[in-house]
Parts: structure tokens; C-alpha cells; sequence
């Protein structure tokens, strides 16, 4: 798994070389950097970072549980920033309503998007309907004007690249299904209105941060499954629902 997952880190860093403003720079070989680094935007307005503590306990049970070699402190990172090319998945959360994006960073996280990055989206007020709610899905029709927010369907490999899931934890379960911006077979927006980081957030002393309601310890369980699921996903995409391809592929070169 460790290698299918720097394959597809390298695959990210290789797509974007294309794009002019990040004609590559030395200091961008992999080297060190091959571990992955979750980078988190940073956008003005409202709570960019309403669960300080929840990248950092993710990362760490990621670390523990799966074969992905990651860095524990996210980065956090503008819109704008160029760096955001440098890594396959772009985390969000908020808990109130934020400024729109303007044309320079619509234009950045479209290109990101479409060179094969991964936003993921986390609602911190734990149920549909708020003002980061609503000021996501105005962002999100900006991004990607021809492209559908949609509920996923449990088929959908984000539910069975590490752990097989068949419901949507999170701090709440205000939010039945996870939705989702899909083309081509690659789903390049995952939005979960459930307040995972807060099911993930963890004090100095270790403490929980937040009761999980109304599942308790099974359901925030369940939420760091789901994260790890959504870090795999990132890194590997369709890897792990194309692997049942393989017995059929087998059984075709034998009888040949």
C-alpha cells in the first residue's frame, strides 16, 4: 500500500508541472517530502480552523492504523497559494458563514482541482442548512459551474478504501450521506456536513473535546474510520474498488 500511495503523490506532482506558475523548482523533489502533509485552507471570514486539535489526532491514528507515512502538523495555506499544488488533498472546515473567494482564487482552486487534487469539506455545526453550509455550496457552484454537488452513493469507493462503511459518522448525524463533486470517475470534492473534526478533537491532557451524539465512543470510532478512509481516497482514488477487476483479468490469462 505504501507504494501504490507515493504513486499516486507522484502522479499529483507530475500532473501539475504543466501549469506555468509552478514550473518546477528544485527544492520541490520528493525526498523528505514524500511523507504525506495534510494541508488545511486557510480562507477570510468566519472560523478557518474551528477544531485546532483534530488534523493532528487524525493524522496520528492514520499514522497508526495504515501504511501512509505522514507528517503530523497540517499546513495551512490561502486559496492563492501555490503551495496547494504540492498536495493531494485540501482540508476545509468552518462553522460560520465566510467571504467569497475572489476570481484569482476561484481560478486557483479550480486548476487544483482539475490537476488532480482533493478537497475535502467539513461542516463543524453538524447539520445542513447553516451558514458555512451555505456559503460552501455558493463557493462550489463558482469552482465548478458544470459540475453537480451530489449525494454519494455506499458503493462509492471513498466507503471501502480502508475500512467498509455503510453510514456517514461524524461529531452528529445530521447529515445522512456524503456529498460529492465527480468527473470523469474521480470524485474531486468530498463534503460531509457531520462535524468529523469535532468527533476527532482531542485536548493537551487527552481529553475529548466533544461529546459525540448520539452513537458516543462507536460512533466517534467510526469518524476517524471515515477520515481514514477520505486520507486513502485521496491518495489512491479508484485503486481500491479497481482491485476487483483482478481475479476476472487472472481468470482471462489462464484460459488464454
Amino acid at each position: 500500500m505504501r507504494r501504490v500511495v507515493r504513486s499516486r503523490h507522484l502522479v499529483f506532482l507530475l500532473g501539475i508541472v504543466a501549469i506555468p506558475l509552478l514550473c518546477a523548482p528544485a527544492t520541490w523533489a520528493l525526498g523528505d517530502k514524500s511523507k504525506f502533509v495534510l494541508a488545511q485552507l486557510r480562507y477570510r471570514g468566519g472560523s478557518w480552523n474551528p477544531r485546532p486539535t483534530a488534523p493532528r489526532r487524525l493524522l496520528w491514528e492514520a499514522i497508526k492504523r495504515t501504511s501512509v507515512d505522514a507528517e503530523l502538523e497540517p499546513i495551512p495555506l490561502a486559496p492563492r497559494a501555490p503551495e496547494i499544488f504540492r498536495y493531494p488533498l485540501l482540508y476545509m472546515a468552518g462553522d460560520e458563514a465566510f467571504d467569497p473567494f475572489s476570481q484569482e482564487e476561484i481560478k486557483a482552486l479550480r486548476d487544483y482541482l482539475r490537476f488532480g487534487g482533493t478537497l475535502i469539506i467539513d461542516d463543524a455545526i453538524g447539520h445542513p442548512g447553516g451558514p458555512f453550509d451555505a456559503c460552501v455550496k455558493r463557493e462550489l457552484k463558482r469552482i465548478l459551474p458544470d459540475l453537480p454537488l451530489k449525494p454519494l452513493p455506499f458503493d462509492h469507493t471513498v466507503f471501502q478504501t480502508f475500512y467498509l462503511m455503510r453510514e456517514v459518522p461524524g461529531r452528529t448525524l445530521g447529515a445522512p450521506q456524503l456529498l460529492g463533486i465527480t468527473q470523469e470517475d474521480r470524485t474531486m470534492v468530498i463534503y460531509c456536513g457531520n462535524d468529523l473534526g469535532g468527533a476527532w478533537a482531542k485536548d493537551s491532557i487527552g481529553n475529548w473535546e466533544f461529546d459525540v451524539v448520539p452513537g458516543g465512543e462507536h460512533q466517534r470510532e467510526l469518524a476517524f474510520r471515515m477520515g481514514v478512509n477520505l486520507i486513502m481516497y485521496a491518495l489512491c482514488c479508484n485503486y481500491k474498488r479497481d482491485q476487483v477487476h483482478i481475479p476476472f483479468i487472472l481468470g482471462r490469462r489462464r484460459m488464454k
